[in-house]
């Protein structure tokens, strides 16, 4: 179980002379043993996100305890039955859905749908990953659009816009100066906003937050470029639960990181033959499952 956090199984599969489905049967009988004597009885705050098994389809949504910051439950797609099939496996080790306090989640709309209904006493919290996420999503293809105006201007220059500035070098960051204080495009006013965005997030308080994102969102509703005015829309939608981050200070970051995690292990597995099996490595590498318990002594 151990040596299966760092390598491909079809490699310890070949060092201990058995198949690797006879492997993946192991790795999948030791983690639902493992699971068996889970207790979720604590839980009161989740996160939860999808991650691809496959590219461009076969998505897997894996439900955590930010808490503990532990994979509770995986299971595959992405749509608001997965929070169905979460509350049953968590009723299951003893949990209470009506007991979950808080929910950090994308904007999507099978989330919320699913938090509203699964969870009664829990409070909606957008994580600002996927707000700045989704603002770099629209800044990325206003640039992409104008590169092709200004091929000589904005060649090369896609991750000078989406970086975070105290990540640039001294020589990206003096480029990106000279294309900011160059031409008057539109690129340049998609990034101006995204820094405001990302400024919201520097607030000390929820009311300083308010005024800081109302004042964002007159902005970018004024703005002539439709994506813009499509991000405001859609911060004006979730509101609330963008500025619920700051009562309860949650974000799925970490979540980020394992999804990485896992993302690697099958980049080194060179895919995995079926979302299952994702699903059990997402549990080795981030469950913190007892495995030791399982042992013959």
């Amino acid at each position: 179980m151990t040596m299966c956090r760092d390598m491909p199984v079809n490699v310890i599969a070949s060092l201990f002379a058995v198949t690797d489905k006879r492997l993946w049967r192991v790795l999948e009988a030791y983690v639902a043993m493992a699971r068996a004597h889970e207790d979720h009885s604590e839980v009161r705050r989740v996160g939860f996100d999808e991650t691809s098994a496959k590219r461009g389809h076969d998505y897997v949504t894996l439900f955590f305890d930010l808490d503990r910051k532990k994979l509770l439950f995986g299971t595959e797609g992405k749509d608001n039955e997965t929070v169905k099939a979460f509350v049953a496996d968590l009723k299951a080790h003893g949990g209470n859905p009506e007991l979950i306090t808080d929910a950090a989640i994308d904007m999507s709309n099978a989330f919320i749908k699913g938090v509203k209904e699964q969870f009664p006493n829990a409070e909606t919290t957008f994580d600002p990953f996927h707000v700045i996420k989704q603002m770099n999503d629209a800044l990325g293809k206003i640039r992409a659009e104008e590169a092709k105006l200004f091929p000589e201007i904005l060649r090369r220059s896609r991750y000078l816009f989406l970086k975070n500035p105290e990540n640039l070098s001294v020589d990206e960051q003096q480029r990106l100066d000279e294309i900011i204080a160059g031409q008057n495009l539109r690129s340049t006013e998609a990034y101006l906003h995204k820094l405001n965005l990302q400024n919201v997030y520097f607030a000390k308080t929820r009311p300083e937050a308010e005024v800081l994102l109302y004042q964002w969102y007159k902005r970018a509703n004024g703005s002539s470029i439709s994506l813009i005015k499509k991000m405001a829309k859609s911060v004006k939608e979730h509101w609330y639960g963008i500025l619920s981050h700051f009562d309860s200070e949650l974000s799925t970051g970490f979540l980020e990181g394992i999804n990485s995690l896992v993302q690697a292990a099958k980049a080194r597995a060179r895919g995995y033959r079926n979302p299952k099996n994702l699903i059990t490595m997402a549990y080795i590498i981030a469950g913190k499952l007892n495995f030791k318990s399982l042992l013959p002594t």
